[in-house]
């Protein structure tokens, strides 16, 4: 999935997630913990919501495919 592609983004998460640079929304994507594996990893299939003022990206990792999430603490 790329950025520019978010189908599943809520209208303040993309407004969010768009605030951020790109090189730094590409360094979240691939610093995600996955308990399963007990390593950072990179999230696929994400999903963005905002929650308490947070953004927050659901998905899973690909070499798993175990459940892994991203908090992104809003301003």
């Amino acid at each position: 999935m790329t950025i520019e592609s978010l189908p599943n983004f809520t209208r303040p998460a993309r407004h969010s997630w768009e605030s951020i640079p790109a090189d730094i929304r590409q360094r979240r994507l691939a610093n995600v913990w996955c308990g399963q594996c007990r390593d950072g990893v990179t999230i696929t299939h994400f999903t963005g919501t905002v929650k308490g003022g947070n953004l927050l990206l659901v998905g899973t990792y690909a070499e798993c495919h175990g459940d892994v999430a991203r908090v992104i603490e809003g301003s």
